[in-house]
């Protein structure tokens, strides 16, 4: 296709440049801002010696934070409504495991209701989430 000696004022090929930049800018955005769109409840998690166990897949997860408000994954239910919550949500799934995570200021007679509510649903399995110790610890 020669340019100029032709009488067409119109090109018929698409330039792919701009799009190829647009699409760059974009993708940086995305990746930038990706990280900054995660939430989730902020716990304090208690500190152990133990070691992670490896993550298969992603599991449902209780949370209880400082001012003792208990979360489905990232839905906020009350103690009242989490066991027949949880009953409906063990309905539709073959694994029957559970996360529990508890800020470490949350008073033990709370954590120990949840736990039960969550027990009394139908959950095989309850795990407790802990965070390492930030320090190695002496060994005598």
């Amino acid at each position: 296709m020669a340019m100029g000696g032709n009488n067409s004022p119109f090109m018929s090929e698409i330039n792919v440049t701009p799009l190829v930049d647009v699409m760059l800018v974009l993708l940086i955005i995305f990746m930038v801002t990706a990280p900054m769109m995660m939430q989730g409840v902020n716990v304090s998690l208690p500190q152990t010696t133990s070691k992670p166990l490896p993550a298969e897949k992603e599991h449902l997860t209780i949370t209880v934070d400082r001012s003792q408000q208990i979360f489905i994954n990232d839905y906020k239910v009350a103690l009242e409504a989490l066991q027949e919550k949880m009953t409906k949500i063990l309905e539709g799934r073959q694994d029957h495991k559970v996360y529990l995570r508890a800020d470490k200021n949350v008073p033990y007679g709370v954590v120990i209701r949840v736990i039960s509510a969550v027990k009394s649903a139908g959950v095989e399995k309850l795990g407790v989430v802990t965070e390492p110790l930030k320090e190695k610890v002496k060994k005598k």
